[in-house]
Parts: structure tokens; sequence; C-alpha cells
């Protein structure tokens, strides 16, 4: 009887996490590339609504720190109350800890706030999308996991070709500027960055209460010099505030998720899914912001779901 229930117990598989089901993993992660999606005209409205115009700087650090403190300190708040680990492996891992935050967070915000308010929210989605691209090459080099195949480079080609489909008949497309572009571009390398980090973040502390901590201490280091540089939030009303509660909650969401599958799953098959962000930015943009809605929308959105469908319909 002792030996049936030994050989039993042995030959008992492990059931995968949630975040490793396939189809849990298409569901997860396509939640937090819509809610990035909607963030893109959220913050042109947000700005306007505060009254922040794009000389204002501070403002911008202000507006962008208390949206990622109020969603960090939300995820240590769950965190706690579902009783996961605060510890770290070793105390040294709180200087990993802060260089995640400042990649994650203030740099790769700070870049970013500062190109949105110099570029078009569809324009600055479709530059954004660079950091997918970039993190699925980048993690084929640094992981083990990450194996770069023809069908990976077919699907990023295909993918990528969705996102120039957004710009077909640019000629109203605008011209590049540093401030806009240039920024946007550089938190799009952050972006790509910080990811790749992720796996060591999981490996030093629990990747939720990693997140929050990121968020929060991130959030933190963009508030404190937005207000050493005068910013303030000119005009509080209800929309303005709408605005930052939604953008909260879609840090919170976001990446708590995004993180998670990152921890366990290879980051190339996660990042495709973020092709999916320059889309729904574009359409949300047309429905917020008062921008055309083209054809070239919907091919664009077709390629990128086939770019997807390419790289995950196997096994990396």
């Amino acid at each position: 009887m002792k030996r049936t229930l030994a050989t039993a117990s042995i030959e008992e598989p492990t059931r995968p996490s949630i975040f490793q089901r396939p189809v849990w993993v298409v569901v997860f992660a396509t939640t937090a590339a819509i809610a990035w999606g909607w963030a893109f005209p959220l913050i042109k409205v947000g700005f306007s609504a505060f009254g922040i115009t794009a000389d204002m700087t501070g403002s911008k650090m202000l507006f962008a720190g208390i949206r990622f403190a109020a969603a960090g300190l939300i995820v240590l708040s769950v965190a706690r109350g579902s009783r996961r680990s605060f510890a770290t492996s070793k105390p040294s891992d709180w200087w990993f800890i802060l260089a995640f935050a400042l990649m994650n967070t203030t740099l790769h915000y700070f870049f970013f706030y500062i190109g949105m308010s110099h570029s078009e929210g569809s324009r600055a989605a479709i530059l954004n999308s660079l950091s997918t691209f970039l993190l699925v090459l980048l993690a084929c080099a640094c992981f083990k996991s990450d194996k770069l195949s023809a069908r990976k480079l077919l699907g990023c080609a295909v993918g990528f070709s969705g996102i120039l489909a957004l710009n077909l008949g640019g000629a109203d497309g605008g011209q590049f500027t540093l401030l806009g572009d240039g920024m946007i571009i550089v938190n799009a390398i952050c972006s790509a960055l910080s990811n790749l980090m992720t796996r060591g973040l999981s490996r030093r502390v629990d990747v939720f209460v990693g997140t929050g901590y990121s968020l929060t201490i991130g959030g933190l280091l963009l508030i404190v010099p937005g207000l050493a540089f005068g910013g303030t939030l000119p005009r509080i009303n209800t929309l303005a505030l709408v605005c930052l509660g939604l953008l909260v909650a879609i840090s919170a969401l976001g990446f708590a998720l995004y993180n998670k599958l990152l921890s366990l799953n290879p980051v190339g098959k996660i990042a495709i899914f973020n092709s999916i962000i320059p889309i729904v930015g574009a359409i949300t943009s047309c429905l917020c912001l008062g921008e055309t809605f083209h054809l070239k929308y919907i091919l664009a959105g077709g390629l990128a779901a086939l770019g997807i469908y390419i790289i995950n319909k196997g096994r990396n």
C-alpha cells in the first residue's frame, strides 16, 4: 500500500500556473495590451483637463508620479491582502529593485509623458510599438527559453508591417521631432530593457510585490523632482480626476498581469501581444480626441493579429 501511494505521489503531474495556461496567457496579455492602448488618449485628455501645457515639465512629472505611486500602493495592498511574501532573497536585492523602478517607471514614463505632450496620440502609439520587436529580439539573445526562429522572425515582420500600415498615406502624419518622436523612441528602449529585467525581479522578490515596489518608488521619484521644478495641477475637476483614476487602474492592472506573465513564460511570446497596443491607441485616439478613423486601421489590426498568431501557434 505504501509503495502504491509513493508511486502515485511521484507520478502526479504538477499543475501549471494559470499564468502559464495558453488560453489564460492570451486573455491576460490581451487585457493588459488593451488597457495600455487606452492610456494614450487618456493622457492627452488628462493634460487638457488638468490644464497642463507642453512646456510644463514639472507638472507632467507630477501627474505621472501621482498615477504610478497610487497604482503601486494599490498593487501592494492587494499583495498584502492575499498574504504574499514581502521578503527579498537578500538585502542587496533592494539595489536591483531600485534599478528596476528607475528603468520601468521613472525613466520610462518621464520620456513617455514628455513625448506625449509633443506628439499626436496615434503617432506616439506607433513609435512606442518599437519596444515590442526590440524586446522579442533582445530576449532571444539573453534567455535560453527564447530561441530565435524563422517563425518568430516572420511573426515580428508581419506584426511590424501592421504597425507600418498605420502610416499608409502619411502625408499628414507630421515630421520627426526630438521632443515628440525622439522621447517616445527613448521611452520604448527603456520599456524593452525593463521588461528584460522582470525575470531578475521575480528571482529576488514575489513579482506582484516587486511590481508594487517598482510603481510606488518610481512614482515617488517622479513626484519629488516634479515638485522641485514647480509642478502643479492647475485645474482640478471631475474629468481630470476620472482620467487620473482610469490611468491608475490601467497601471495597476496592466503591470501586475504583464510582469507575472513575463516571469513565467518566454519573453518573446508575451511581448508580441504589445502589437495590439498601437492599434487600440489609434482607435481610442479617434474616439476620444476627434481624430479621423481610417480603413488602414483595419488592415493594421489584422496584420498585428496575424503576427501574434504566427509566433504563438507553436512552441518557442
